[in-house]
């Protein structure tokens, strides 16, 4: 079966589900882009501000409430205040980047709620991946080289963290079914049988999806009331 043109897949994913590695494989199968931290370096860029600003606010909120009760709390006052820097402002730049990335070809976002910024581009497909405990578990022990406690450990908090990020600026559920076009837990068909599954979706919803624009405008985060 052909391959669609103008493919944007967008993909959620549980810590030690795999979906990283789905993700990666469904670019090579779509001849897409893969833009994981990636968006990071082109915010940065874009923004003006230091990559690592982007990777410590990186899927989670928090950080500038943090940095301000630290030891950069005269950097942040002095440079940030002046420049209207915010969790929200961050949020833009990074949405502004997967907006330009999106305009500019196929390409394939893993996290960072490109799904929502991505909301009004025909032709988008999302999907999120899980996976059994006990297999992310030990995805992440042989990543991270940790015992089973830390691991677990990991998992919880960095999902927590995710939830909260996802949730905050989508008025959506970070993992509910609803909230994407696919689910699909790769403990059951394995990584590659995951990645053929929705590669196949992919295709079929083509069929019946219009073109793609390769424009779109830029997002905003819901209101206090569509937020949920």
């Amino acid at each position: 079966m052909d391959k669609p043109n103008n493919i944007i897949i967008c993909v959620g994913r549980q810590l030690g589900s795999g979906g990283q590695i789905i993700a990666r494989k469904l670019a090579e199968e779509f001849g897409c882009k893969l833009y994981d931290r990636e968006i990071l370096n082109l915010a940065a860029k874009e923004s003006g501000f230091s990559e690592k600003i982007f990777e410590q606010n990186d899927e989670h909120k928090g950080f500038f409430r943090a940095l301000l009760s630290g030891h950069g709390r005269s950097f942040a006052i002095n440079n940030f205040y002046q420049n209207e820097f915010s969790e929200e402002n961050l949020f833009q730049f990074q949405a502004d980047a997967i907006s330009k990335a999106a305009s500019e070809g196929p390409c394939v976002f893993v996290g960072r709620c490109a799904d929502y910024v991505l909301r009004d581009v025909e032709g988008v497909v999302s999907v999120f991946i899980t996976a059994d405990m006990g297999e992310r578990i030990s995805r992440v022990m042989e990543r991270k080289q940790c015992d089973e406690e830390t691991a677990r450990h990991i998992i919880e908090n960095g999902e927590s963290q995710r939830a909260t990020y996802y949730n905050y600026y989508t008025g959506k559920k970070w993992g509910n079914a609803a909230s994407y076009d696919l689910c699909v837990n790769s403990s059951r068909l394995g990584i590659d049988g995951a990645t053929a599954l929705i590669a196949e979706f992919i295709r079929k919803s083509s069929l019946t999806s219009p073109t793609c624009p390769t424009s779109q405008s830029s997002p905003t985060r819901p209101t206090s009331s569509q937020q949920s």
